[in-house]
């Protein structure tokens, strides 16, 4: 993996990516991989989301002031998925709203990632450089660790 901040973000959007593509291939009634898929979902978004707020998110706002209402609604986006993961969390995957909530999760995500890599990641990589990029994300590998299982454990689940 590449300390590179900004590429560990995007390895992580296409990790999370991935997963959404299994579950929406996945059978109507393929539970157990559902359960899965979702599991490993929520274990991926919420390490991602930890490492931005505590870390990616303060530095962008602060070497790139212009970032700020970028970094302000990503952490409402955050807000509303970290409580849509929380009650997936324990959803029964033949709960008919069970596929709704993933789907309204993977929509929100797919517009999150959107918007953080095609309008301020750039801003933020010209802003910081490649030494900088490298040695914010070496911090963020290794407060990766530390991340919360729960995703209302998460700063912006309170926000």
């Amino acid at each position: 993996m590449s300390t590179d901040a900004i590429v560990m973000l995007k390895d992580d959007h296409k990790t999370v990516e991935r997963l959404f593509k299994q579950f929406e291939k996945a059978g109507e009634r393929a539970y157990q991989e559902k359960r899965k898929l979702v599991d490993a979902m929520i274990e991926e978004l919420t390490t991602h989301t930890y490492v931005e707020e505590e870390i990616f998110y303060p530095v962008a706002r602060e070497a790139v002031p212009e970032t700020r209402d970028h970094v302000l609604e990503s952490v409402e986006e955050h807000h509303v998925m970290v409580w849509l993961m929380a009650e997936l969390r324990t959803l029964d995957p033949k709960d008919e709203t069970f596929d709704a909530k993933v789907t309204v999760l993977t929509e929100s995500v797919r517009h999150h990632v959107e918007e953080e890599e095609e309008e301020w990641f750039p801003e933020v990589r010209k802003a910081l450089g490649r030494k900088r990029l490298q040695e914010i994300g070496q911090t963020m590998l290794d407060i990766r660790s530390k991340a919360p299982k729960d995703p209302l454990k998460i700063r912006s689940a309170h926000a």
